[in-house]
């Protein structure tokens, strides 16, 4: 359904995170893979979904010459607690440090997603509210050694070990959690 419905465009996955393309493929779209270096900075007043979309905005940027059947999606997802913005954990040590602090609370994971072509924008965002249970010391070294979740906003995996033991409820989409809200996703490419 969405393949015919894309027929005439390019797709393009501006995204190296292979949860992303695994919904790609899941979703049944042909799509590439385009993947520019882009230094992910945003102005420290923003809060909550307008760090993501401006994040994924600042993606779409790096794509300057689109022709006239690209359609390019970016998207950026943060882990938001306590007022702060939890992005990719740089090592073990800030990895223990986020996971720590969301140990016992309730925090939102914020994914927006940017439908870019040569001719207009869309940006779309999805708030999930995940709840963790209070996680030991050592269940944090465990998931961090075996898992290594370096690539994931907040420092976890909802698909993984730490998800399975840690988390006692979710009010929202699971799969924004995991990267993407494909339910928005897919009712804006069906619209276009």
């Amino acid at each position: 359904m969405l393949r015919e419905k894309l027929k005439d465009y390019n797709v393009i996955l501006a995204s190296g995170s292979p949860r992303r393309q695994e919904f790609f493929k899941d979703l049944n779209i042909d799509f590439t893979i385009e993947l520019k270096e882009v230094a992910e900075v945003y102005p420290k007043e923003l809060k909550g979904c307008e760090i993501t979309d401006f994040l994924a905005d600042l993606k779409s940027k790096a794509f300057t010459n689109l022709s006239e059947n690209d359609l390019l999606i970016t998207s950026d997802t943060i882990v938001w607690l306590d007022g702060k913005a939890l992005g990719k954990p740089k090592n073990a040590a800030d990895a223990f440090s986020m996971l720590s602090a969301l140990s016992g609370k309730k925090h939102e994971v914020i994914t927006s997603i940017s439908i870019k072509s040569k001719y207009f924008q869309k940006i779309i965002s999805d708030t999930t509210i995940v709840s963790f249970n209070n996680i030991t010391d050592e269940e944090i070294n465990y998931y961090i050694k075996n898992y290594k979740p370096f690539d994931k906003a907040g420092a976890y995996g909802i698909q993984e070990w730490i998800g399975l033991i840690g988390i006692n409820n979710i009010e929202g989409s699971y799969f924004n959690v995991v990267g993407l809200p494909v339910h928005k996703l897919y009712k804006e490419l069906m619209n276009l």
